[in-house]
């Protein structure tokens, strides 16, 4: 997990998030810590296995560790968080070690995790888009009523 430690260590990475955290520190509902980027994470590449689909557990976790780093960029320039993701991935991936392939497919997966027709899809793109919709807790959460997500995408179930 070389490569998933260096964009944990990168400078970038952490400023992000940790403007995130001071941005979101009154917010009551989901939050973008790392605690979800590593629940994203876990998600996907369980997924990734059951399904058999191969795909490297550093290229699922560099994608679930870096597709909600731009909510800093939303909150404070109004960018929306896919793109500002993507722009900061671009910048902290070529530190990494990841291959051109590799980083091409965790960014195309960063900007379209926010957009339903991912979902359909059995590559990077597409677990990463589920994974971040399965991660929510919706059934445990004590802002439920006041939140925006419609009853049909709330997490109301525990799913295997």
């Amino acid at each position: 997990m070389d490569r998933v430690n260096k964009i944990c260590s990168h400078a970038l990475w952490q400023q992000a998030v940790a403007k995130i955290q001071e941005l979101e520190k009154e917010r009551v509902f989901c939050g973008h810590d790392v605690a979800h980027f590593l629940d994203v994470a876990r998600l996907a590449y369980i997924e990734n296995l059951e399904k058999g689909l191969a795909l490297d557990k550093e290229l699922i976790y560099g994608a679930a560790l870096l597709h909600d780093i731009g909510r800093g960029l939303e909150y404070t320039q109004n960018i929306p968080h896919d793109q500002g993701s993507q722009l900061l991935a671009e910048k902290i991936l070529p530190d990494c070690g990841y291959t051109k392939e590799e980083e091409n497919a965790i960014l195309e997966a960063i900007s379209g995790h926010r957009t339903a027709d991912t979902g359909t899809r059995a590559d990077l793109a597409g677990l990463l888009y589920r994974a971040d919709k399965k991660s929510r807790t919706c059934l445990f959460c004590s802002a439920q009523a006041e939140c925006k997500w419609s009853t049909e995408k709330k997490n109301l179930t525990i799913e295997v």
